[in-house]
């Protein structure tokens, strides 16, 4: 397997066909409907975090882009990339607010969103 990337989706179509097209370019993929994943980062290690900005399961009233901001503030996590997917018109915004190193807008063509991972994956 390749690199490993961490997919926080709540809508299982859209995260099922992320976790298919990166699984396809021999991506090793982790892959939750919740930010409760994230509890696991250290025994995961992932190379990207894709993470959804409106993520409806989530316990609390965090969103991607609070998330995002946490994790990106945190020296143990600052080195993971992020990017923020949403369908969202201000996602660029919402991104550079969340301090994410990228953004993907939903609707997503995969070529493009295989394209992001492996500008971002490290």
């Amino acid at each position: 397997m390749g690199k490993k990337i961490m997919v926080i989706e709540d809508d299982t179509d859209i995260r099922e066909t992320i976790v298919y097209a990166l699984q396809e370019e021999n991506y090793e993929v982790i892959a939750s409907e919740d930010a409760r994943i994230l509890k696991q980062l250290n025994h995961h290690k992932p190379n990207l975090i894709l993470l959804d900005n409106w993520l409806s399961d989530w316990k609390s009233d965090a969103n991607g882009e609070q998330i995002s901001r946490q994790l990106k503030s945190d020296p143990a996590t600052s080195h993971i990339p992020i990017i923020i997917v949403s369908a969202v018109s201000n996602i660029k915004e919402i991104s550079e607010a969340g301090l994410a190193d990228g953004y993907l807008r939903k609707p997503f063509d995969l070529v493009e969103l295989v394209a992001m991972v492996e500008k971002f994956a490290k």
